[in-house]
């Protein structure tokens, strides 16, 4: 009688095991369509079709006094548009900026 119920409490925690790894499935972490720092960002492909990404990312890079170089851009869904951020366009004749941190 004794291993009969000890096998019964263990299927139960079996059970209630399985049943809480199911409840709690795996989700991906929500990215949102618009994400950067300094040094550049993406843009959610969705999001690049119904704005003007460019002045997105212009704007971004303004706010570090930076401008905007764009990098790649994969053209499906779930896609992203990459740019980065630069003290000084390609081709500019200017020197970089100097910063002291």
């Amino acid at each position: 009688m004794r291993t009969l119920m000890a096998g019964f409490v263990k299927t139960a925690g079996l059970v209630a095991a399985g049943m809480v790894l199911v409840a709690a499935s795996a989700q991906a972490d929500v990215v949102p369509p618009f994400k950067g720092n300094d040094t550049g960002g993406i843009i959610a492909y969705q999001l690049a079709q119904t704005t003007d990404a460019r002045q997105l990312a212009v704007d971004h890079c303004a706010s570090y006094g930076k401008v905007a170089k764009f990098r790649a851009v994969d053209a499906r869904y779930g896609g992203y548009v990459s740019f980065s951020c630069r003290w000084v366009p390609y081709g500019s004749a200017q020197r970089p900026l100097r910063t002291l941190y």
